[in-house]
């Protein structure tokens, strides 16, 4: 390891970033002194430009990848070298916000009915009713659900941040009777090897099967469980601070788009 990524991890370290933001920072920033062949110290802001104009054009990234990228760059030049006049040149090309693709109930009531595979079935059911995120769910350990509370304890969520969300009676039956034929120990939703938890791609492959089982041709992934989990308590009338907390959002504005794909809020206007 090369002392200038070696200064750039300490950096990220004590930063308080996670293993993943570690990881993708050094490795584009890798990419980044591999494009032209010098250590990113012998590089100005010409080719930091040139670069991030080669991650839009070039390898045609999406706006929203793109930023995660430069992101990188902009840290490493702001932070580990300390040249802020390059930093502060890096711009992120405004993201188009679109509405998330939300299930209906009887779409959520067929995903899961088609789903026969009882630890599937499993999965799909607490990632809907507490409203997981794809990671979340793949790191629940069993000491995470809390019966007598009724309550899922999310730790180290997104930001790195705990929090708890509720856990549905139907969810609850759905975990006790996998629980009786699967005894998992340590992680909730296990691996091949019992000391490792399920892995993401698989929870996105069970989700995909299950939609297809179901005849949904909506655009959707495993976070739109997570949609269709806030909008469908919004409809049934609960409070967009609750929500809020429920989902881990750090802002307000962040659960205010489920009041745009939300059927309740949109009828209650008059034309």
């Amino acid at each position: 390891m090369s002392k200038l990524r070696e200064q750039m991890l300490v950096d990220l370290q004590l930063k308080g970033a996670t293993l993943k933001t570690q990881r993708k920072y050094l490795r584009e920033v890798s990419n980044f002194a591999k494009y032209f062949g010098k250590s990113p110290e012998e590089l100005g802001e010409q080719e930091v430009k040139e670069y991030l104009v080669h991650l839009l054009e070039g390898r045609k990234l999406s706006k929203g990848t793109y930023k995660n990228y430069a992101s990188a760059i902009k840290f490493l030049y702001k932070v580990t070298l300390n040249r802020e006049d390059i930093a502060d040149k890096i711009r992120y090309p405004r993201v188009d916000k679109t509405l998330p693709c939300v299930f209906d109930l009887s779409e959520v009531k067929a995903l899961l009915s088609s789903t026969e595979n009882l630890k599937h079935r499993a999965i799909l059911t607490i990632m809907y009713s507490a409203g997981l995120r794809l990671s979340e769910t793949a790191r629940l350990r069993v000491t995470d659900i809390d019966s007598k509370r009724m309550l899922v304890w999310v730790q180290l969520g997104k930001g790195g941040k705990d929090r708890y969300t509720i856990l549905s009676q139907t969810a609850l039956e759905c975990l006790r009777e996998y629980w009786r034929e699967y005894h998992p120990k340590e992680w909730l939703f296990e691996g091949q090897n019992e000391d490792t938890h399920l892995c993401l791609t698989s929870i996105r492959q069970i989700f995909l099967a299950a939609k297809k089982r179901a005849g949904i041709t909506k655009p959707a992934s495993p976070h739109t469980l997570r949609h269709s989990f806030a909008t469908h308590l919004i409809e049934a009338g609960t409070s967009l601070h609750h929500v809020q907390l429920l989902l881990g959002h750090r802002s307000p504005t962040t659960t205010t788009i489920y009041l745009h794909v939300s059927r309740v809020n949109l009828a209650q206007v008059t034309s």
